[in-house]
């Protein structure tokens, strides 16, 4: 009988510390639901959108695609005189090569105007082998709907009615001084400064006058 009262402490401390343990479990269990409930910021994703992207054809394109033979390309850079300074826009780019020789070459800033899709998938992959993607970009975008105001030097490589057609836009939108290099077709009335000739081919160049001639002011009507 003289055990009973210390078996009594033993079973009372016993279940005391049983239950300081289940209660410290709980706690544990309630806090590992509560952060798992949470998510973590380092697993968050977040949704990136493509670099490039293209569109639907607007309309069909008024050229047949014919690349420019780099050593036109070369020398309608060097007549234009193009440098680090200039922002050249080539419209009806293809695949790009103009503006990318611009940017290797010499450091020049460009854009390439294009209404098919293909030929800007084409123009941006070049440019991304070339090393050049931080100097030029590609548009998908009507060359008739365009803004190349910003522009000191327009290359083109079109037809000779686009090129009248598109006469009056470049007299409205660039500056006096702005240098024009046309591969294989000229402007019509507006005779070039310079002529040359590439293992056969011509290039054409011009400036924007200060004053444009009456005789060229009219818009040329389009087809």
């Amino acid at each position: 009988m003289t055990l009973q009262p210390m078996f009594l402490k033993v079973f009372l401390a016993t279940a005391s510390l049983s239950g300081l343990l289940l209660t410290g479990c709980a706690e544990q269990v309630s806090s590992v639901q509560e952060s798992s409930a949470t998510p973590s910021p380092a697993i968050q994703v977040q949704e990136t959108k493509p670099a490039t992207q293209t569109q639907p054809q607007e309309r069909t394109p008024d050229v047949v695609y014919v690349p420019t033979p780099q050593e036109v390309v070369d020398k309608m850079l060097e007549v234009a005189k193009v440098g680090k300074n200039d922002i050249l826009y080539d419209l009806g780019s293809g695949d790009g090569r103009i503006p990318i020789t611009a940017a290797k070459k010499f450091g020049t800033q460009g854009v390439g105007i294009d209404i098919d899709p293909e030929r800007i998938k084409e123009a941006n992959a070049n440019a991304a082998k070339e090393g050049v993607t931080d100097k030029v970009k590609f548009l998908q975008q009507d060359l008739f709907k365009t803004d190349f105001s910003k522009a000191t030097v327009v290359t083109l490589y079109l037809l000779p009615e686009l090129n009248v057609r598109l006469r009056s836009q470049l007299f409205e939108q660039l500056k006096p001084g702005t240098r024009i290099v046309s591969h294989a077709f000229d402007m019509g009335d507006w005779k070039p400064e310079k002529t040359l000739n590439v293992n056969g081919k011509t290039v054409y160049y011009w400036t924007i006058p200060e004053k444009i001639p009456t005789n060229l002011s009219s818009p040329a009507p389009s087809n």
